[in-house]
This record gives C-alpha cells, structure tokens and sequence, in this order.
C-alpha cells in the first residue's frame, strides 16, 4: 500500500464520521433536547424588581 491509498482510505473514513456526526446532530430525536439546552441559559434570569427599574417611591 503506497501513501496515496492511505490517504484516500483516510479521507474516506473522515467523511463518513463527519457525514454520521451531521446526521447525529441534525435528527429528529435530539431536536427537543437542543432546544432545551439552548433555553438553559437564560432560566437563572431573575425578573427586575421595582427598585431595579429606577421607580421611586
């Protein structure tokens, strides 16, 4: 085997796993947790209180 034929096998074996982690990635069943985790972020925010919104009394 030359150097040629291990880098055509190589860069086959790269395709499909990039082909497998779009795949893995972009299905059905992971959309509802992508979506839950993207919304993680902003369920620490806490609501402005009256003082925070410069209101005076």
């Amino acid at each position: 085997m030359d150097i040629g034929t291990i880098h055509s096998i190589w860069t086959i074996v790269l395709f499909a796993s990039f082909i497998g982690v779009v795949w893995w990635a972009f299905g059905k069943s992971r959309k509802s947790r992508f979506e839950e985790d993207a919304n993680l972020v902003f369920a620490d925010e806490q609501k402005p209180t009256s003082e925070e919104k410069g209101v005076t009394k």
